[in-house]
This record gives C-alpha cells, structure tokens and sequence, in this order.
C-alpha cells in the first residue's frame, strides 16, 4: 500500500495544527487541513484520505455535514470527531464507528487512536486485495473455477460468444450448465436481447409445440386468443434449451426446420415468421445412446452442436471444491446477514473427499445448510451433513488438496481480521469478546498470542 493520508478539518486553525505536528511526529503520512466542511469535501473529491478528523468545537453543524458526506462516499472511512467535553456532540455520533475525543485533546490519546484507525483501514485494505487475488484467478462471470478443465470452458466460452455459432453444453445436473449458457449470452452481441430459458422436460407434450412457436386463435380447443411462442420471444436474443435430450422425436423435426431456415409458422397459422435467433442447448443425458436408439436425430444434434463444451463433474475438479466453499461461505453469509466465517481444515478435508452426486448444486446446499447452524466463528465438521461426513469416510483414505496451501494463508489472514474486528467492538475486552465468539477466553488469548494482538491496543 501507498502512503497514508489524513485529512483534518475545523474552524480554530491553531487546535487543528496542533493535532496536524502531533500525527505527524508519530506517522508516516500526508495531512491536508480544511478549514470548513466545503473545503474538506472539495479536497476528499481531489484527493481521498484513509483518516478523517473533524473537529467539531465552533463548526458543528458545517465539518459534521462534510463527516457524513464522506462517510457516504467511502462507507469504511475511519473518522475521529473532536468535540468539547460537555457539548451534546459528545453524546450524538455523527457517524457509525467514530472515535470521539474530548478537549482538552491529549496528543499521545490522539496518535494511538489514528494509528489503530490506520491500522484496521490497512488492514481492511490488504484482506480485500487478498480476497481479489484469490478470486479473479479463478472467477469468471457467475462461475468460480481453477482446474484445467474449468478454464477450457472459460477459454470456449470466449471463444464462441461472439460468433453466433449454437452451442451444446454437455454435463451432469447441477455442474451449472445454464450459467455457461447466460455468460455466452452476455458477452455475445445479443446482450441486449433477451435471454429465454425453456426446461424441455418440464412441459407436458402435448403444450410443447405451442410453447415453443405459439398459436392462433381458434387453433384447438382452448386457443381463446393469439399467443407468441418462446422462439418468437427470444428474437434477436438467445434461446435456452435445457434437457435437449427430453425433447420428443415429432418436435425435433419442427426444432431443425426451424433452425435451417430461421422461420417459424405459429399453431394454426399459415404465415411464417422471420426468427433471428441463437440456440444454447444443454443436456446431461448421453445424446450420443439416444441416437443409437432412434430416440434423439442425428441431423439435429449436429445442427445444434456445432461448439460442444463439456462440463466437468465437481468430483473430478480438484482443488476448485476449496474454492467453491470459500467463495460460497462468503457470499452467503453476507446474505443471511452473518459474519464472514472461515471453514476448518477438517471440514475441508471432508468437502474435498465426498464425490458430490449433485455436483456445485449440491455444494450450495450444504453450505447453505453449515452456516444456517452454525454457531462459532468458524464451519466444522459438526456443521456438515452427517451423510456427507460419513460418505467421504468411506473407503477413500485422505487425500491432499492443493488449494489448502492457499487456504491456509487465507485463513491466518482471515483469523487476524475477525480477531481485530471483534476486539475493536468490545474496546479489547477479551471477556465479552469470547461470549460474542463463542470462544473459551483460554481459545482467544491464543488466538490474540498468535497473531500478535493485545487487548491493550483497542481501548
């Protein structure tokens, strides 16, 4: 990281210069002096800072205004508020997490607060730097992948997006085949056409023809009205055929007709209409028995697979199931509203050793379930499904993974965030901070040993 930058703010120039020769003797920093709040949010939008001091003795209502403002632009900005001692500022935070300093303002309280603010915003700063370099490596759109065989499929999709050619996506369920299918739509030139997805073996066969092209009225029994089909819907856009392979022998022959002359004529109409459309397909049946069984058309499968683009099971991805859970512990526990919570080695070990027959879907779902249970600061193997415990003990032996080598770098770092994080909140006291954690305090005061933590620097 670069050089910190302050910016103090306040109407008694010779109290904001003193605070400027304190911070300044003690930190390596750049310090900016306003003298109002319009000056202090005219020189952040120039120059922002990692610590704002505003100094609320004389000009209340004018530098707290600029501290809400800055605080809105950048919501970790780390702000301490001087106030006079028997002001009602003292007792109304201006904003969440301030530090609030009393005059007569003593220079050594002064520096220690800004070192910790600093210290905790650097800190912030690096976690999440970290956090960019673990994921953008393996990121890509909605998927999270590392293995040789995930950035094959990165690398087609971005081959293939922007040729219009259709594609097949092969794979078992729940290896995330509609999420190649939207990132091809995406960053395809028909991104801002719509996307229609259409489960073939969710629509009962005798409605099928009618969903796809549509029907007059009067058409049969029930055609009170005109109905655009979803192939007319999807116009200049891209069409989603999931379970391909579900899709009856009488319709194939309608689907390659459609495909070859890029018309459709709705269900007891005569007209028929222009389509400029892509088709995506996928399937996790084997198209290739079906032609073997007269059940799927060779021609259609042909037509459609001109790019064909296999989806690994997460049995066979390696180090990706790490990385998955990291990435879905995090994201889901922003949503349930609970902090971001680590995974232990062993339940590590147990995620990498199961043979997930629901592949990524069913690693939502337990990762889901671990955090919905969870109640320390990290994910056990008590938090696990017990058939997915005792189904990757058996007969498997233990494996190595990788990905734990980084794991363990992310959770040192993960271990000392949480741990300064919970100790800022109870002003370093160890007690109410293990009832928060649900740590023995003995578990904590090792915890804060090995990462070099005392309770002594939060107060």
């Amino acid at each position: 990281m670069g050089k910190t930058h302050i910016l103090l703010a306040g109407a008694d120039a010779r109290a904001i210069d003193g605070y400027r020769k304190a911070l300044a003797a003690r930190l390596d920093a750049e310090i900016a002096v306003a003298g109002s709040g319009p000056a202090a949010v005219e020189q952040f939008g120039a120059a922002p800072c990692d610590l704002f001091l505003a100094d609320l003795v004389g000009a209340a209502a004018d530098i707290g205004q600029a501290a809400r403002k800055l605080r809105e632009v950048d919501p970790h900005l780390p702000v301490i508020v001087i106030v006079a001692a028997e002001s009602p500022e003292a007792h109304q935070p201006l904003v969440a997490d301030q530090v609030t300093i009393a005059r007569p303002v003593d220079p050594a309280l002064l520096v220690l607060a800004a070192e910790r603010l600093v210290g905790e915003r650097r800190m912030h700063a690096e976690n999440e730097l970290l956090r960019r370099q673990i994921e953008r490596p393996y990121g890509f759109d909605d998927m999270i992948g590392g293995c040789p065989s995930m950035r094959k499929v990165f690398e087609t999709i971005e081959q293939v997006a922007e040729s219009d050619v259709d594609v097949l996506v092969v794979g078992e369920t729940g290896t995330g085949k509609e999420l190649v299918a939207r990132s091809i739509h995406r960053r395809s030139r028909r991104a801002s056409g719509p996307f229609v997805p259409v489960d073939c073996g969710a629509i009962p066969e005798s409605l099928l023809e009618s969903e796809f092209f549509g029907h007059e009225r009067g058409a049969f029994t029930g055609a009170d009205a005109r109905r655009i089909g979803l192939v007319e819907f999807a116009d200049r856009g891209s069409f989603f055929l999931d379970e391909l392979g579900e899709l009856p022998l009488v319709l194939q022959a309608k689907l390659l007709r459609m495909l070859q002359e890029r018309k459709v004529r709705r269900v007891g109409g005569r007209e028929e209409i222009d389509v400029d459309v892509r088709i995506v397909a996928a399937t996790a049946r084997n198209l290739d028995e079906l032609i073997r069984q007269s059940a799927f058309r060779q021609d259609l499968y042909y037509r459609i697979a001109v790019v064909r683009i296999d989806l690994p099971p997460l049995r066979e991805r390696g180090d990706d199931i790490g990385l998955l859970a990291e990435y879905m512990a995090r994201r889901y526990a922003r949503e349930m509203g609970q902090s971001i919570k680590a995974i232990t080695p062993e339940a590590y070990q147990v995620l990498a050793q199961y043979r997930w027959p629901g592949n990524v879907r069913e690693l939502q779902n337990v990762i889901r379930r671990a955090l919905a249970l969870s109640k320390g600061p990290m994910l056990g193997l008590g938090d696990l499904p017990d058939e997915v415990v005792a189904a990757a003990g058996e007969g498997r032996g233990s494996e190595h993974v990788g990905y734990f080598g980084l794991r363990d770098e992310y959770l040192a770092r993960f271990e000392q965030q949480f741990l300064s994080e919970l100790l800022a909140r109870h002003q370093g006291d160890v007690r109410t901070a293990a009832l928060e954690a649900k740590l023995p305090r003995g578990t904590l005061y090792r915890l804060m040993k090995k990462h070099d933590l005392g309770g002594n620097n939060f107060r």
